[in-house]
């Protein structure tokens, strides 16, 4: 009898059930709980926002030990460098040094390989910048850059789109000039401040990418922000794109974009990658890979990886990075007031970055004689294609004959390069 219940004390102690004590777990789970009928019932980017979700489940149910936060931590779990200072020479001529160890800002990744739980593990491919790159393998593999080819101007619309980024940048940085320290809040870091503003992009993988580089604390709140404000755009950008034009503009319609050849195609990928690479090297790791995939794509001598890269291969580094995502939205790093405020500004960058847009698309509009419909200016902010569709079906609401999606298409790819390049330049300013 003693046995039977000392083996059943042993079972309730070691279960799960003994962490629901702390409040913060439930309500992360609670949490998840919400993505989930976000992503299910209102299917909102459920290819990522889903795994997000159960990521978050995972990593806040007790004792699962699948993620360790503090792996992740440098001021926990350091690197030590050997370092070997010099003490003298022998008569024979043989130096003489101590053996030291220096510690280094690094992550002790043995540690983790040793220690880690699975989601840990999945994890390495977030932090060590392997996730988001091939994501955007499969982007450049699917993406039809010939509107933008067609009407280089656009590259103007997808730059001005960025302006929310670097607004939000600022504006996050005024924050500090504000004693919120009676509610919890000491405000943010340049490096924090940068990983908020890159939201305005509208690119969960450019915004993964850099805040794993400067700020993986909120790496979970970030890109649940993200993602969620690319599946507003429908309901975001058309309030923004109605207040800032008239009918009359709206109403415009635009002529037939000409023809792109093949040689364009093949060549426009390879160019970018090139000068980017040269202004911003940051950059190179999302914009190469992603032009990389769109070679191979008008290339049209390799289909097999072509396919691969659009399916299989998107398809599990999707779930990969969703989960892991997820599993850092711990409770100690969500469950405070900077997960407000990254949620508010991420909402000014997205709006700020579609005004932007529509301002450019307005001036374009004056100096072109009215013949460029300023809406199309609303698709810089790079959700492709969600954000030339909006684009379309605003100027359709106004003129039913009119068709804006191709010519929206064109500042819609030029601000998934114009967010890349902007995380490039702010990774070499504080990276």
């Amino acid at each position: 009898m003693e046995i039977f219940q000392s083996t059943i004390t042993g079972l309730i102690d070691t279960s799960g059930f003994t962490g629901l004590g702390d409040i913060r777990c439930i309500i992360m789970i609670l949490l998840s709980f919400v993505l989930f009928y976000l992503a299910i019932v209102r299917q909102y980017e459920p290819l990522l926002m889903l795994p997000i979700a159960f990521g978050m489940l995972l990593t806040n149910l007790p004792l699962t030990g699948l993620y360790h936060p503090e792996l992740w931590d440098p001021a926990t779990n350091p690197y030590f460098a050997p370092s070997y200072l010099p003490l003298g020479t022998l008569e024979d001529g043989t130096s003489v040094f101590q053996s030291l160890f220096i510690t280094e800002t690094s992550l002790d990744y043995g540690k983790v390989l040793h220690e880690g739980g699975l989601l840990d593990m999945l994890y390495l491919g977030v932090k060590l910048q392997i996730y988001p790159p091939l994501i955007f393998l499969g982007i450049g593999s699917m993406t039809d850059f010939g509107p933008l080819i067609a009407n280089p101007k656009s590259f103007l619309l997808g730059a001005a789109a960025q302006g929310g980024i670097f607004f939000t940048f600022l504006g996050a940085c005024m924050l500090n000039f504000f004693d919120l320290t009676g509610i919890g809040f000491d405000g943010f870091t340049l490096k924090e401040a940068a990983s908020i503003a890159i939201i305005g992009g509208a690119d969960g993988p450019t915004a993964i990418y850099l805040t794993s580089k400067l700020a993986p604390q909120l790496l979970g709140s970030i890109a649940v922000a993200a993602y969620s404000y690319m599946a507003l755009v429908p309901v975001i950008q058309p309030p923004i794109m109605k207040a800032l034009t008239t009918e009359k503009e709206r109403a415009v319609k635009m002529g037939q974009l000409r023809e792109v050849s093949k040689i364009e195609k093949i060549v426009f990928p390879i160019a970018v990658t090139v000068i980017v690479s040269l202004i911003v090297p940051s950059a190179a790791p999302l914009v190469g890979i992603l032009m990389f995939g769109n070679l191979m794509k008008e290339s049209g001598v390799c289909d097999r990886l072509v396919k691969t890269a659009q399916n299989e291969l998107m398809n599990i580094i999707t779930i990969f990075l969703g989960i892991t995502v997820g599993a850092t939205a711990v409770a100690d790093n969500f469950l405070s007031w900077k997960t407000i405020f990254i949620i508010a500004l991420g909402l000014i960058a997205f709006c700020v970055g579609t005004a932007c847009g529509v301002l450019l698309g307005k001036l374009m509009y004056i100096i072109s004689g009215k013949k460029i419909n300023p809406l199309i200016g609303s698709a810089g902010v790079s959700a492709v294609p969600m954000a030339a569709r909006v684009s379309q079906k605003v100027g359709a609401q106004t003129n039913p004959s009119n068709f804006l999606l191709m010519h929206a298409m064109g500042p819609n790819v030029a601000g998934v390069i114009g967010s890349a390049v902007a995380a490039g330049v702010l990774l070499s300013v504080l990276g």
